[in-house]
């Protein structure tokens, strides 16, 4: 634990260094990185700006969490899982913007870049970001004071691939993924779902699968990477928006995740949209209404900002 202990003085310390607009990272891990292979010396992150002035970066080996603190917080915190097939992140777009917004209202944001699977630097590249994203869980939680939090408010938002990744924080908290000696609970106070994958089976998204899975993946595998085969009552209340004309990820996997959770009596939102496609982050430019707006209602009624 002792790497632990010195690595919560440094998240103090540079915490303490940060102002509410800052981008400053901070790392996931104090230590060792749970099923890390060396990583070869061309393995080196990236990040691109392309045509569509989307920044993406990839070839992620060491997760770190970008804090951005409310001016005025409200106690309510969100870790923010941006999307890009578990090939990319898309880490402005489904990142850095969304948490300017979270600061508006009180929420401070954490935005993961998280590690992408690739059998180059991980031992079992299914699971890396799901480390990653109960690592931040347990981080959050574990300095909740000194990021000004409540710790019973912590929730997990992701977009597309992002949002598989969310989904699967919020049904697999409870695996051991990560060295946890406080037994501290890793269960997301609340989810946030945009455009999400959420399935591993019919109408899921192909991409994500082979990313994350591999070419031939088990049915084993495939059911526990389907979320809304895992929903139980312990499954945290979930807002999710989805456009009816996404053809890259169908509307079907927000559907089926919002049956299971009513299924089994879990508080749900969801936003179907007429037109939007995928990808819109924060603006549907197809309409005038604004799902963050939805959301901050969404919050509100739950009392959790």
């Amino acid at each position: 634990m002792k790497q632990f202990k010195t690595f919560g003085l440094l998240t103090l310390l540079l915490f303490a260094l940060m102002n509410v607009n800052a981008q400053q990272a901070i790392s996931l891990y104090g230590g060792a990185i749970p099923g890390a292979k060396p990583t070869p010396a061309d393995y080196i992150e990236e990040t691109v700006t392309r045509e569509d002035k989307v920044v993406r970066t990839s070839k992620v080996s060491k997760p770190e969490l970008y804090v951005y603190q409310a001016a005025k917080p409200s106690g309510a915190a969100v870790i923010i899982c941006p999307g890009g097939g578990y090939g990319i992140l898309a880490i402005d777009k489904e990142g850095h913007d969304v948490a300017k917004k979270f600061q508006e209202i009180g929420v401070t944001a954490f935005v993961l870049k998280y590690r992408l699977p690739s059998d180059l630097i991980m031992k079992d590249k299914s699971l890396g970001p799901l480390q990653d994203a109960l690592q931040a869980i347990y981080l959050i939680r574990k300095n909740a004071a000194s990021f000004g939090v409540d710790p019973n408010k912590v929730g997990i938002m992701g977009f597309s691939a992002g949002g598989h990744l969310a989904s699967t924080a919020s049904t697999h908290f409870a695996d051991m993924k990560i060295e946890n000696q406080e037994n501290m609970s890793l269960r997301p106070s609340f989810s946030i779902l945009i455009y999400p994958v959420i399935t591993f089976g019919i109408n899921t998204h192909g991409g994500s699968v082979k990313n994350l899975l591999g070419e031939n993946p088990t049915e084993e595998q495939k059911k526990y990477f389907s979320s809304e085969r895992q929903v139980t009552a312990q499954t945290p209340p979930t807002f999710m928006v989805h456009a009816n004309s996404d053809k890259s990820v169908p509307v079907q996997n927000s559907l089926r995740y919002n049956e299971a959770l009513v299924k089994n009596n879990v508080p749900a939102e969801l936003h179907v949209y007429q037109a939007g496609g995928h990808g819109f982050g924060l603006y549907n430019k197809t309409t005038k209404d604004d799902w963050f707006e939805r959301l901050k209602n969404w919050l509100q009624a739950n009392k959790i900002n």
